[in-house]
């Protein structure tokens, strides 16, 4: 006899690791993004979830999801698109059966990240449609097509990101000088673009240097500024160590200013780094109206290479010597190994030198060394910088100063420029 086929027809979604009965309507949400917050990009960007919204549930056979969406994030890297990858996890989470976009560049500029969340909605049986490109990603032949699109739209990236860095190194070597002024303390900008003194937060800045000549630590006068309430560069009410240190040795309140101490080693990872002679930097005396005269400042930054000696007294071959500060009494942290009551286990701990050695001793708190070591990978991840664990080289990359306060708050901040804290 000839066999007898019959065919079942499916009833779950294939590749999904908790099938589901199929919807009676198909769930569809949209992605927006803008890459900027300028005027006319956040019209595009409000103009796309209107769209989006209004389209989809004006098709009886959708069922609306959301539009989920990122404002002024590039599209190199997927690390801190807080909607992106909310959408992407509740779509493999059995959420979603289709994504509307309107293109390839709206969606990722970068080849690797669009083919592995492609493929990841793929093998859960979750389209996306590039509309702009009419890319339906369920087609066999799609991934080709789309392998093209997306390099494209990665190599336009990485042409505007050229354009871009040339356009800030021409403004460098024409002597120009723009300040982050949100959270710059004692300058605005000006009508004629060129840095312009805030009389009232320039009067801070005057008395931090001469608080620190009058023979202030910086706690001392960290702790001042927090007891009369006045705000940090960034609008914080908690001064720390390190905001004091940096005013005092930044050049560009004695009128000057020293460009490109840091760059970005990559355009699609965004990893910033201390610039130590990789590339030229840009000296640019007069630059701008000063708020500390040159002989002041100068005495400072003697007094502060005065403590130097001291530095190096202490420094070990752990990269975490001399990096580690405290935030009661100024000092630095240093090096001890423990035993526990019966000798058997030892480990390593870090303490302010001040906390044993006087007889006031400081109420700084005693760190174990792989707590610190742990903090720094965790904050590194938060600023989407690094996802390896701990080594010592990455330490020494990354960390130029943590602050230590009671009740084992930790202030890092990186050679980047950019601070972050964390709490044990």
């Amino acid at each position: 006899m000839r066999p007898k086929v019959t065919i079942i027809e499916p009833t779950q979604y294939q590749g999904n690791n908790n099938p589901k009965t199929i919807p009676a309507k198909t769930r569809v949400a949209a992605y927006a993004r803008v890459s900027t917050e300028q005027d006319e990009q956040q019209s595009s960007y409000e103009a796309q979830l209107d769209y989006y919204t209004r389209y989809i549930q004006s098709n009886p056979d959708w069922e609306f999801v959301s539009v989920f969406s990122d404002e002024g994030i590039t599209g190199t890297s997927t690390k801190n698109r807080d909607g992106f990858n909310q959408m992407i996890d509740l779509a493999l989470s059995g959420g979603i059966d289709l994504i509307l976009t309107k293109s390839i560049s709206r969606f990722a500029r970068n080849t690797v990240d669009t083919l592995q969340a492609v493929r990841k909605l793929k093998a859960v049986g979750v389209e996306v449609i590039f509309e702009k490109e009419n890319l339906h990603t369920l087609d066999p032949k799609c991934e080709m097509i789309l392998t093209i699109f997306s390099s494209l739209a990665q190599e336009e990236s990485r042409s505007m990101s050229e354009n871009i860095r040339w356009g800030h190194r021409k403004s460098m070597a024409d002597g120009k000088v723009s300040l982050p002024y949100s959270s710059f303390l004692g300058y605005r900008k000006g009508a004629d673009g060129r840095p312009e003194i805030v009389e009232e937060e320039a009067a801070i800045v005057r008395m931090i240097y001469s608080m620190f000549l009058d023979d202030y630590t910086i706690n001392d006068i960290a702790r001042y500024l927090t007891s009369q309430s006045i705000p940090t560069p960034r609008g914080k009410t908690v001064w720390s160590v390190s905001t004091i240190r940096s005013i005092l040795s930044n050049e560009k309140y004695a009128g000057n200013a020293l460009l490109q101490k840091t760059y970005t080693v990559d355009y699609l990872t965004k990893e910033v780094r201390k610039n130590c002679g990789e590339l030229p930097q840009y000296l640019i005396e007069y630059s701008h109206d000063p708020i500390i005269d040159p002989e002041t400042f100068n005495q400072v930054q003697a007094k502060i290479e005065a403590q130097t000696p001291y530095r190096r007294k202490i420094r070990g071959n752990s990269p975490l010597s001399n990096t580690i500060v405290c935030g009661v009494c100024g000092g630095f942290y240093g090096h001890k190994v423990w035993h526990n009551h019966e000798n058997t286990d030892r480990y390593d701990v870090w303490y302010c030198n001040a906390k044993y050695g006087s007889s006031d001793k400081c109420p700084s708190p005693v760190l174990r060394e792989d707590e610190i070591k742990s903090a720094i990978e965790v904050v590194l991840r938060k600023l989407g910088k690094e996802r390896t664990k701990y080594t010592d080289a990455l330490w020494r990359k990354t960390v130029e100063v943590v602050t230590v306060y009671p009740g084992g708050k930790l202030e890092f901040r990186l050679k980047s420029g950019e601070t972050a804290s964390y709490q044990l």
